[in-house]
């Protein structure tokens, strides 16, 4: 099995994908590539099982209720509108809040952070690997998924404590992971990994894609399939790492 991790920013620069061979019980890291275009993800998507993709695959559905009535002037005033709770519901999609539920922490907002502009050039992915022939479903069920890498690896018990910010934090990190997990083979693409925190984060996205390939992550229940299609859906992987090499 190959398993593609895409750590998405909204150009090429700050864009990393990584590639993850799974067999005979090993993980192989075989590709790292910093500064990816459009067209190094969907050359590198060619050929994977699963694709997991660091970046909101839709918008709360209530938040964009909102912006087409505000565009008409379509509002009902009442006490509740332009509260904080009001606006939380606008600003979180329902797989943010279960994410927060897990993990403590909110991913950020797709509707009012500046996600919402990496959110644009994911659209486009997206119909991109559609028209390349993967099976695209935001629910997490085709053949991408969407995937936190900070949430997965805080699930997996790893302080991430400032990993995101400094070479000598996610150099401490990746030794965990390693001790935890020997069976992941990082070797060729060490350096590359603790020297950016895009890259670092792009192998975890592929590794929480892995998880979500194999049975080893939480997919919407039936009674959430309708809005995870519409919002897109985290896949949070369980906790114990060797499930990865594992299909249930």
């Amino acid at each position: 099995m190959l398993t593609i991790g895409v750590d998405l920013a909204a150009e090429p620069k700050g864009t990393a994908v990584s590639g993850i061979e799974w067999a005979d019980g090993r993980a192989q890291l075989v590709s790292l590539v910093l500064g990816a275009t459009d067209d190094d993800i969907v050359e590198a998507s060619s050929s994977a099982d699963k694709i997991g993709i660091d970046c909101a695959l839709g918008w709360p559905d209530k938040f964009v209720d909102f912006v087409v009535n505000h565009r008409a002037f379509n509002h009902t005033v009442d006490h509740e509108f332009g509260a904080m709770d009001w606006r939380k519901e606008l600003c979180y999609r329902e797989t943010d809040r279960r994410v927060r539920d897990v993990t403590g922490r909110w991913p950020l907002s797709v509707a009012t952070d500046r996600l919402g502009v990496t959110a644009l050039r994911c659209a486009g992915l997206m119909e991109r690997l559609g028209a390349a022939g993967v099976d695209v479903d935001r629910a997490g069920f085709g053949g991408v998924v969407e995937v936190y890498p900070a949430g997965s690896l805080k699930i997996w018990g790893f302080d991430t404590t400032g990993y995101r910010a400094t070479a000598g934090a996610r150099s401490t990190l990746l030794d965990a992971i390693s001790s935890k997990a020997p069976w992941i083979d990082f070797s060729e693409f060490r350096d590359m990994m603790v020297d950016s925190c895009d890259a670092f984060d792009a192998v975890i996205a592929s590794l929480a894609a892995r998880a979500a390939a194999t049975g080893s992550a939480t997919l919407p229940s039936e009674n959430d399939c309708a809005i995870a299609r519409i919002e897109g859906w985290i896949a949070m992987p369980h906790r114990d790492m060797e499930k990865l090499l594992h299909i249930s």
